[in-house]
């Protein structure tokens, strides 16, 4: 049965995250924001809060407590903080998570140790492509198989820190198979090509990329999984949760400065929260919040108690609902403060920006 009570490591974890995001991070936000750019800091900081670490086996140097509901709580912290900050600190996973969960004893060996490093690892993911009609489950990069190499060629956008990553994990549809699959490419291969870091609209402390690949000559035993292939579908469902997560810190945030700016600005001798306007939309956002959080918490339970079940179903659902709930959190936010929401000294506006770009963000983050 689902538990509403975390336990007192995560009670902790969550406390000392929250700590970091209000004391640290959210000072440094809106400047990074307008440098586009994270103190590297900032980040080392974030990244020695040992989430990643904590979900490592022993026997690769990390602690062996993976949870996915240690995670999802996790990532909900640092986007309360900055979802740029968020995405950064969780890029390594991108990679670690994927091989941890669907990875050959080989691929382990070689990649998870670097999830204990002091410093993060420059490691990230290219799922999502360019165009209109983005479909997860029919990617148009491929795969082609040629005896023990494989041919990659497509386009990927969107890729984090895709400029110095020394490994990308390039998804695409094995031509042969039809079969979604992970391959391991490491910088500087043939044919890949990095482009210009991509001017986004939110998350623009986050650096990203676009990718050209341009029949990339991989081995086959840099196929995630290897002959038994990748576990796509579960995977799909981990970035799901992790991103609905981040969703909700950013709409948590979002209303709570809403909350606290309607019980301090009085206009005609009180305080606009006492407009039942005001009051009902504030109430709103909040059923928002917490609806969302329950909806991830069951998919990252769902992941956590049944291996053999992709929680599908429970990810996609709670996935969609935040894309939608933290719009409309963040836009009611904006409303709240009225002319003062549209201007950048508050942050309602960047968190505006950043909720708007949540249904593209498919594989930034994964839990």
């Amino acid at each position: 049965m689902l538990s509403f009570t975390p336990t007192d490591e995560q009670q902790m974890l969550v406390k000392s995250i929250n700590e970091f995001a209000c004391s640290k991070v959210r000072p440094a936000a809106h400047e990074a924001d307008e440098a586009c750019e994270l103190p590297v800091a900032l980040v080392r900081t974030g990244w020695e809060m040992g989430v990643l670490a904590a979900s490592v086996p022993e026997k690769y140097g990390g602690l062996g407590d993976y949870s996915v509901i240690t995670n999802v709580l996790a990532a909900e912290e640092f986007a309360y903080g900055e979802l740029a900050l968020a995405l950064e600190v969780f890029a390594p996973g991108l990679v670690g998570l994927p091989v941890l969960i669907s990875g050959t004893d080989e691929q382990k060996e070689n990649l998870l140790p670097r999830l204990a490093e002091p410093t993060p690892p420059r490691l990230t993911a290219a799922l999502v492509e360019p165009g209109i009609h983005f479909d997860a489950g029919k990617l148009k990069t491929s795969a082609t198989r040629n005896g023990q190499h494989y041919c990659l060629n497509g386009a990927k956008c969107m890729v984090p820190l895709g400029a110095d990553a020394q490994m990308i994990l390039v998804y695409a549809q094995d031509t042969e198979t039809g079969m979604t699959d992970g391959y391991l490419v490491e910088r500087g291969a043939d044919g890949l090509t990095v482009g210009e870091r991509e001017k986004l609209m939110g998350i623009r402390a986050l650096p990203t990329y676009a990718l050209t690949l341009g029949n990339v000559r991989v081995d086959a035993a840099c196929k995630l999984g290897g002959q038994q292939g990748t576990r796509y579908a579960r995977l799909l469902s981990h970035s799901r949760v992790a991103l609905a997560a981040m969703a909700v810190g950013v709409a948590r945030g979002a209303l709570e400065y809403a909350r606290d700016y309607a019980k301090e600005r009085v206009q005609f001798g009180a305080p606009i929260a006492t407009r039942q306007a005001i009051a009902f939309m504030l109430a709103e956002m909040a059923i928002e919040v917490d609806a969302t959080r329950l909806m991830v918490w069951e998919a990252a339970w769902k992941l956590d108690s049944t291996p053999s079940d992709d929680a599908t179903r429970e990810s996609y659902l709670a996935k969609k609902y935040a894309d939608k709930a933290v719009l409309m959190v963040t836009d009611g936010a904006v409303q709240t403060l009225g002319g003062h929401g549209y201007i950048r000294d508050h942050p309602v506006e960047r968190w505006l920006r950043n909720a708007r770009g949540f249904v593209t963000l498919d594989g930034l983050a994964m839990a």
